[in-house]
């Protein structure tokens, strides 16, 4: 078994509504996670740790921000062989349209991919938590002679039902793939038992194909799904689908309140996301920022980025990105404070400074990158209020959001 006999292709996901106003002006793998991180490095480190080095990312929605990271990040040497290389959406002579779903997508870049060696392929999502050795789902693959492999945790009733419920034999052959079921008591489905409570074996959205199986599916067929569509089909034709049970940590953070509290279990006593697995590091672009300066401030359980400036601030709970400015008398509590691109930068004839002034008080928040907050501002806990939408901010599960770019005038109470 060789890790370079298997191509990843990464996909960019769609407009993120749910993620609104993070996904404003980017696609949802380039969101900014744990202070200094994107959320497409998660796939794409989990690749490279397992060997997996030639991977292609498919975008289409506000991918500008996500093509600048890919290119300042992922340079292999030229001896590698190894590569990450993103594939957008594009017209052509046949075609003028956009994707229409996952398994559209890799039909409309497969002429990219014909002339690739590859014997697999494995697709992936990229906003997606989870750290896995891909290897091992290539073998299990190989031993169970798979034409498609579906990588697939054990999850309660509630999030069972906003992802593919999987009903397999005891060997592992899927039987029925049902996407996001209305009511799971009708599909007569035996539940597992995880933790005392009733579990469902789920797809994470993870696919390894023979890539014969994928192409001559793609090519004959114009379903638009894997979920949907594809896979149920090839259930249907008797191919050889198999479930590959992961039992680690896996998160689908496509919401404000699961980006949230993914953020939140960053900084808790025992993280299940572990940033600090030597073996298993996650990469990210290097930007040669200074050490964080931290004057007289209490901090508790909280992360702070490089390069930032941090005085007479008490702050508990928290996580703090990259280049953030804190001045005096300010408190941060329950939030996330996204951090800025510069210091400080002339847009539009104005010199722009981010940062957070003297005797803020900012709770149960997640600040936009670049936002400015003017002195004695308050942020308020808005746990129980309805969802509100405004120019500067957005009220989403009873976290507040300020939009990229806002600026907050002093002494104003959100």
């Amino acid at each position: 078994m060789r890790a370079t006999d298997c191509l990843v292709l990464i996909l960019g996901g769609g407009k993120g509504t749910r993620l609104f106003p993070l996904t404003l002006e980017r696609s949802k793998p380039a969101i900014n996670f744990a202070g200094k991180y994107r959320l497409i490095d998660i796939p794409v480190s989990n690749g490279i740790n397992s060997g997996f080095n030639k991977i292609f990312v498919l975008t289409q929605f506000l991918s500008a921000s996500l093509h600048e990271h890919i290119m300042h990040t992922y340079r292999f040497d030229n001896f590698s062989k190894g590569f990450v290389e993103i594939l957008s959406a594009e017209q052509n002579h046949k075609s003028s349209e956009w994707f229409h779903g996952t398994a559209d997508a890799v039909r409309r870049v497969m002429r990219h991919l014909r002339y690739m060696p590859q014997e697999y392929v494995l697709i992936l999502s990229g906003d997606h938590l989870y750290q896995m050795d891909y290897r091992d789902l290539l073998r299990f693959h190989l031993n169970k002679n798979a034409d498609v492999t579906i990588a697939s945790i054990l999850v309660d009733a509630e999030e069972a039902s906003r992802m593919g419920v999987i009903d397999c034999l005891d060997s592992g052959r899927v039987k029925r793939l049902i996407e996001k079921p209305q009511h799971l008591g009708r599909l007569k489905i035996k539940p597992e038992m995880k933790g005392g409570k009733k579990s469902y074996c789920s797809s994470m959205g993870i696919y390894l194909f023979k890539r014969d199986v994928l192409f001559d599916i793609l090519s004959t067929t114009k379903a638009e799904d894997f979920g949907k569509h594809i896979l149920p089909m090839l259930i249907k034709r008797d191919k050889a689908v198999y479930s590959y049970k992961f039992k680690g940590y896996w998160r689908d953070v496509g919401t404000i309140k699961s980006y949230y509290e993914a953020s939140m279990d960053l900084i808790s006593k025992k993280p299940k996301f572990n940033f600090f697995n030597e073996k298993r590091p996650v990469f990210t672009r290097a930007r040669f920022l200074p050490p964080s300066e931290i004057i007289d401030s209490h901090c508790v359980n909280t992360l702070i980025a490089d390069g930032c400036r941090i005085k007479k601030t008490k702050i508990e709970n928290s996580i703090i990105g990259l280049r953030t400015k804190i001045m005096g008398g300010s408190k941060i509590k329950n939030s996330i404070i996204i951090g800025n691109n510069y210091y400080q930068r002339r847009i539009k004839g104005e010199l722009m400074k981010p940062y957070i002034g003297k005797g803020v008080v900012i709770e149960r928040a997640i600040v936009g990158k670049n936002v400015t907050i003017g002195n004695f501002c308050r942020i308020t806990d808005k746990r129980g209020s309805a969802d509100i939408d405004r120019d500067l901010f957005c009220v989403r599960d009873g976290i507040t959001i300020l939009k990229r770019g806002v600026s907050i005038k002093p002494r104003t109470v959100i």
